[in-house]
């Protein structure tokens, strides 16, 4: 590599802060030279260097993220210009979007008087693509560039020296990958977004828009499984159905204190049994002792640090969201204070110094004296950390770079996360927690009961990871044998309870499990989805699903479609994995994935009615031009007895059923369903003399014959405040003409989940 001759290297980072950190480092701050590019924000350093003994004259400079966006031909790009499914055919480009030109000049510009491109971008699939994207540009103004790839991963002086003098050539099947998820999720994204956006924005009124006409009812690959990550768990509490139980509780009371025992069999749902059971304890309450088990118990430290447990652990501590997460441990790597934040790896390589990351914590006054402890063989409080079975190849677990006490620019979020990061690495490498457990099983009866106590013999990690505890709870001494008599013996009721919404702790893992996004993308896709109302998240961070993002997944799920769970996307993930990998080729994947959903595409526009009637379980229907089969509204029944403000109006829906609804919604959604088999019905003059508060003016119905039983009058005069028998009895034969009930919508759609994972596992 090395030659007399001087060379002029231009180095591109992926952020102009890096850039300024680079050159920083490589120059040591000596002899720097600063000039503006083209764009202001984006300066070129120059400086002299020696890289493997060859002179070099450095220009560092940086990108914006990516230089490059891609987008359909000009005559594709309007939303009405094309048939929604002539998407995943049409043209693509990748061009230099108006706000980047400058960046693209400067690149140019300097590349032209240049020997060598040397790319400094973030060394994930992500960073390599718009490395290429920096090189297109590059050597369109110089196709003799010697083109090298810096590989670092935090931005301090032993990485950017190292990566400098070891420069390795760029991936093209990295790239590759992130092409072929660009155009997949454009052509997937696009396709159904118009197609679902002009379906049903007119058609309804959206109570959280304040102007329908914008509003883009969006689908993107990865949001929607997401998306259906929380509407499955709403449903599946939406169907829970509590039911009882009962339960034997054991306590007894001693010199040495209160030890309460737990029934082995857990609860019985049988109340007989569990009475039977619970009197014949009673009847021979002298509890033996059958069992004390005493052992050793071990609660290990964490695995290092990744991004997805970064991002679950700043949750779960700090009520800290991902996408909060991610941007402020981005400005902690840029500032040089911890390693590169997006990694899937979860174990060090047997090439990193951990001592000395270590030694440059010990004088933090909060856990500077646990890290000199650590480093004190006569402690012995040192372990090499485990190994969590992820490896990216590319970065290391997340770990502090430099020491610090607290800067006078953080925030209280930037203390948090550094201060995560750093007891995180020092509890990893440190010994278990040791713990001695203590089990003790008596009999009643036949009956067997347990209590378990612990004390905490060493601390170790815990004395620095203040986020975990490992409670002392003391047991009573009981020996084998020994026979007491209860000081309480009661049976109790409890219900089943259905399980909590997710957290965004939990929904994190669900989409790490299911493969759905990567390490670098996962937060920006929860975040779509509050944007785009299809969920909420609340004070304690669980998600609960908006009437539109369940009405979609409802819609989709009715059609028979997994568009809404991860499996398509899971599998989308492993192509993008086995490209960049070499052992599937970017058309192939391309072809296969855009194939497979444009026949998913397809078949749900043939069956768009299911949106239509999953929507209208929540919304109204728009009276906006351009919206088909409006309701026939009839005339007024009674006063809402809910609202108390609007009337009730007798009206007929788009599929032709009946309903009697209030004026008022969709502040009010008070409504009464009809039998699906009416053919005809009308409001009356007749006010009906049995229901009250009045008047309640009676409907004349005719019914469709062979809908009915045969003892039943097809013309019938009805009344639907609550005193016609005939009516309720034909409601409950026939059903009612409701697209759906809500609950049954539900519980059937959890069911089908249900059915669906045991069909899987078979």
């Amino acid at each position: 590599m090395s030659s007399n001759r001087p060379i002029r290297a231009l180095n591109v980072a992926e952020k102009p802060s890096v850039a300024k950190s680079v050159a920083g480092i490589l120059s040591r701050n000596q002899g720097l030279r600063v000039r503006e590019g083209r764009s202001r924000f984006n300066k070129v350093y120059e400086f002299n260097y020696a890289i493997r003994g060859q002179p070099c004259q450095m220009l560092v400079t940086s990108v914006t993220g990516h230089l490059m966006e891609l987008e359909f031909d000009e005559r594709y790009k309007k939303w009405y210009s094309c048939n929604p499914a002539d998407l995943y055919h049409a043209p693509v480009r990748k061009y230099v979007p108006e706000d980047k030109i400058d960046i693209k000049r400067t690149l140019k510009e300097e590349a032209r008087k240049c020997q060598w491109l040397i790319l400094w971008l973030d060394c994930d699939r992500e960073g390599e693509n718009i490395a290429f994207e920096v090189v297109e540009v590059c050597t369109e103004a110089n196709h003799h560039l010697n083109v090298w790839r810096a590989r670092f991963s935090a931005l301090i002086d032993r990485e950017i020296h190292e990566a400098v003098q070891n420069l390795v050539r760029p991936n093209q099947l990295f790239a590759d990958a992130v092409d072929a998820r660009q155009e997949i999720d454009l052509r997937i994204g696009a396709s159904f977004t118009r197609f679902q956006t002009m379906l049903l924005r007119d058609a309804f009124n959206f109570d959280f828009a304040t102007d329908d006409r914008n509003l883009v009812l969006s689908y993107g690959p990865c949001q929607f499984p997401t998306l259906g990550f929380v509407v499955e768990r709403y449903w599946e509490i939406q169907s829970h159905e509590p039911e009882e139980f009962w339960t034997i509780n054991c306590s007894h009371t001693s010199d040495e204190g209160t030890a309460t025992f737990s029934w082995m069999r857990g609860h019985l749902f049988d109340y007989t049994c569990a009475v039977i059971i619970y009197e014949m304890c009673v009847q021979e309450p002298t509890a033996t002792v059958t069992k004390v088990r005493q052992q050793e118990k071990l609660k290990y430290p964490p695995y290092p640090l990744n991004t997805i447990e970064l991002e679950k652990r700043a949750s779960r501590y700090f009520r800290m969201s991902s996408e909060h997460t991610m941007k402020i441990a981005e400005e902690l790597y840029q500032s040089g204070f911890i390693s590169y934040p997006r990694t899937e790896t979860d174990c060090f390589s047997d090439r990193t110094n951990l001592h000395a990351i270590v030694e440059e914590q010990q004088g933090h006054p909060a856990w500077g004296s646990y890290a000199q402890r650590l480093l004190d063989p006569g402690a012995s409080l040192w372990r090499n950390p485990s190994n969590g079975g992820h490896d990216d190849k590319a970065h290391p677990p997340i770990h502090p770079t430099k020491f610090s006490a607290g800067e006078s620019g953080w925030s209280q979020d930037h203390h948090k996360l550094y201060e995560l990061v750093v007891r995180h690495f020092l509890a990893c490498v440190s010994q278990p927690a040791v713990g001695a457990e203590t089990t003790v099983e008596v009999g009643i009866a036949g009956e067997l009961f347990s209590a378990s106590g612990r004390v905490i013999i060493s601390k170790n990690y815990l004395d620095v990871y203040r986020f975990e505890t490992w409670g002392n709870s003391m047991l009573p001494t009981y020996i084998f044998g020994q026979q007491f008599i209860p000081t309480a013996l009661t049976l109790d009721s409890g219900v089943t309870r259905p399980p909590s919404l997710l957290s965004e702790a939990d929904l994190l893992s669900c989409m790490d499990k299911a493969g759905i996004g990567t390490d670098a993308t996962m937060h920006d896709h929860i975040k779509k989805l509050l944007d785009r109302f299809y969920a909420t998240k609340d004070s304690n961070t669980r998600f609960s699903p908006t009437n539109l993002g369940e009405a979609l997944v409802m819609g989709y799920d009715d059609m028979g479609y997994e568009l809404w769970k991860p499996y398509l996307r899971s599998m989308m993930e492993g192509d993008m994995k086995a490209v960049s990998m070499g052992t599937k080729g970017k058309d192939e994947v391309l072809a296969s994935c855009l194939q497979q959903m444009k026949a998913c595409f397809l078949d749900a526009r043939l069956n768009k009615t299911k949106l239509f009637e999953a929507m209208e379980v929540f919304f109204e229907r728009s009276n906006r031009s351009g919206v088909e089969d409006q309701h026939s509204v009839g005339d007024v029944v009674r006063r809402c007895g809910l609202c108390q403000q609007s009337d009730m109006v007798l009206k007929r829906r788009p599929e032709g059923n009946f309903m009697v609804g209030c004026l008022g919604f969709p502040q009010c959604r008070n409504v009464v369903w009809l039998p699906g088999s009416i053919s005809e019905a009308a409001v009356t003059t007749t006010i009906c003399s049995s229901c009250s508060p009045g008047p309640v003016f009676m409907i004349q119905f005719k019914f469709r014959r062979l809908e009915i039983p045969p003892n039943y009058n097809a013309d019938h005069l009805g009344c639907i405040g609550g005193c016609d028998e005939t009516l309720k009895q034909l409601t409950e034969i026939c059903g009612t003409g409701a697209p759906q009930s809500l609950w049954h919508a539900r519980k059937r759609a959890w069911i089908n989940c249900i059915f669906w994972k045991y069909s899987l596992k078979e």
